[in-house]
């Protein structure tokens, strides 16, 4: 098939031909690039990440009872030089992960990050987290339905969430 018998030059069915082919084809791009979207707002934890609390967020999570676990490691510095790129790491050896959440307590939203962990994954997550100030930051982790947690403190020496 050529342009021109898509487009059928002059003739009404060859234009509406053409409509036809180019809609379609509008179509398949849009449904691949709005696709992804979906699937992050369908993952999306709105309350939980708009809390502005602690107790909140980990409401929102699910949370209301946290067991103190030595399965969990978290790294992350004693000392951040700059809060707006604070690294940190955790470490799971509860069998059974499902996921892995970073809560900043003194954040303006206390949760940072929410990571799911698929059967055949290892629970293990490094990232970098904004903190506005010297806070605890906590690793909780669902195992089985419960939840487990660990926690250090982390002096930030220049501002990242609000200066």
């Amino acid at each position: 098939m050529n342009l021109h018998s898509i487009s059928g030059r002059g003739s009404a069915e060859g234009r509406r031909r053409f409509l036809q082919v180019l809609l379609a084809g509008g179509a398949c791009v849009a449904a691949v690039l709005l696709a992804p979207a979906r699937l992050l707002a369908a993952e999306w934890n709105k309350p939980a990440f708009d809390a502005r609390a602690v107790d909140e967020a980990l409401k929102g999570i699910g949370a209301t009872t946290i067991a103190d676990s030595a399965d969990i490691e978290l790294k992350a510095p004693e000392i951040a030089e700059n809060g707006a790129i604070v690294p940190v790491e955790v470490v799971s050896r509860i069998p059974g992960t499902q996921a892995v959440y970073i809560v900043a307590d003194k954040n303006p939203q206390p949760l940072v990050a929410i990571f799911g962990i698929g059967d055949e994954m290892e629970p293990f997550v490094s990232t970098r987290i904004k903190m506005g100030e010297s806070s605890r930051v906590r690793a909780i982790v669902k195992a089985g339905g419960k939840y487990y947690g660990t926690a250090r403190d982390v002096k930030v020496t220049i501002g990242g969430c609000g200066g």
